[in-house]
């Protein structure tokens, strides 16, 4: 059933509008001129066979410019072009779980269609500050090292920031399949077209795909179809909240999506800002974290994969994801290089909400913990060329010992999924001996 409100928008569409016409196209978008739209909404562009939907960016003078939400081919100056007077709608309802969909929520998995309960636009307002429940109680993971050193909050967000090839894919994968959430929006952003079969089948499995919606818009589609993609992704998690669900939102990735949004920026004539981003590449990054998190009814936890450029954690989108996540969990490549996985730098990642959905107990812990490798990281040239003798610091030889059991503890196969009582547990008994570190 749809609602009243799009009924009224299908009926408005269906009116007589009066039409323009390509003027222009340079690089990907496209300028109409002598159509009446606003900004969001959809135009379509009449070409020979499949017409072309686009959608307004920005205005120029008397010309809209409009970015294609498919193939360009086929686009000719003088070609038929009319505002359909609504944003680009997206169909949402429960029987998207376990499907595959592209960034117009359109199949792409040979199941056949899916049945709507409704089409919303992808945009969509961030919950008030007012209405959002507090974050108090802890959503496992499924992973050890997470689940005990970084704890996620129902309704956090956090980011996983890493380089190229230290196992972040993987890491996402094991949170998708380890999770306690009831629904699961996994957004590819910009993938590589083989590694979208690649972690359905090997990583989520049809267990965990039964419970889950795929949101692709691989690395060849337009820059706005990969945008449009994580704001879908976003609105489908937010449609299944409305219904009370417990969702896990897991984008990967929020670099490519800034990306791309850097693309649209630039070619639609904004002036670059930190390094070629224009600005609105980070108002559109806090428009869709902000929409995570949780409501008055349901909750979305938000993970978000960011791959910083060169290792460089300063970074400016790394910086922006920051400033504005929950916590972040960072991943090593030296860790990454001596075969310890999940390469996570306990030391270098952080859950700002970890004193809301820990005990005094746990915390206590954690900071043992951290202790512990702190003292061993600091005096590890020393410890390596044998410069340190044992008995010279009793909390380093304390630190000495406990720190290959704490590894052991963290280390995890990726197809191994834990619950946080059993982390919990296995570092308790570390320090069951009661000494004070």
């Amino acid at each position: 059933m749809i609602s009243q409100a799009w009924q009224e928008k299908f009926i408005g569409a269906a009116r007589p509008q009066p039409s323009g016409r390509v003027a222009q196209m340079v690089g990907s978008h496209i300028e109409i001129e002598g159509v009446d739209a606003a900004v969001g909404e959809a135009v379509e562009i009449e070409l020979e066979g499949v017409n072309l939907m686009a959608e307004v960016v920005a205005l120029r003078g008397q010309r809209l410019i409009c970015m294609p939400l498919g193939s360009t081919a086929g686009v000719r100056f003088g070609a038929k072009a009319s505002s359909l007077r609504r944003p680009p709608a997206l169909i949402v309802g429960p029987d998207l779980l376990g499907r595959v969909v592209n960034a117009n929520g359109d199949p792409i998995d040979g199941k056949g269609q899916i049945t709507p309960v409704d089409m919303v636009s992808v945009r969509n307002s961030a919950p008030p500050p007012m209405t959002r429940s507090p974050i108090a109680s802890p959503l496992g993971l499924g992973i050890r090292v997470i689940d005990s050193m970084t704890p996620c909050g129902v309704g956090q967000r956090i980011g996983v920031f890493a380089g190229s090839g230290v196992g972040k894919s993987t890491l996402l994968s094991m949170m998708v399949r380890g999770t306690e959430a009831e629904v699961r929006v996994i957004a590819l952003i910009g993938e590589r077209g083989r590694e979208v079969l690649e972690f359905i089948d090997r990583d989520l499995g049809e267990e965990g795909m039964r419970s889950s919606v795929v949101v692709v818009a691989t690395s060849d589609e337009p820059a706005l179809m990969r945008i449009r993609a994580a704001f879908a992704a976003t609105r489908i998690a937010e449609w299944f909240r409305e219904q009370g669900k417990s969702v896990l939102l897991v984008m990967d990735s929020l670099t490519r999506l800034a990306m791309a949004q850097r693309e649209v920026g630039l070619s639609s004539g904004e002036p670059p800002a930190q390094r070629g981003y224009p600005p609105s590449v980070f108002s559109q990054m806090a428009q869709i974290l902000e929409r995570a998190g949780n409501s008055d009814i349901g909750s979305i936890t938000g993970i978000y994969s960011v791959l910083v450029d060169g290792d460089d954690m300063n970074d400016p989108i790394a910086d922006a994801a920051r400033s504005i996540l929950d916590g972040h969990i960072v991943l090593s490549r030296e860790i990454a290089s001596s075969g310890v996985y999940p390469a996570v730098d306990v030391l270098s990642s952080v859950s700002r909400l970890e004193s809301a959905i820990l005990d005094s107990t746990q915390r206590k812990l954690l900071a043992d913990v951290r202790g512990v490798l702190a003292h061993v990281r600091n005096a590890r040239d020393l410890i390596d060329i044998g410069a340190y003798k044992r008995g010279g610091n009793p909390k380093l030889d304390r630190a000495i010992d406990l720190e290959p059991k704490i590894t052991s503890v963290f280390l995890q196969d990726q197809s191994q999924i834990t619950s946080p009582k059993e982390a919990w547990n296995a570092l308790f008994e570390i320090f069951s001996d009661g000494a004070e570190f």
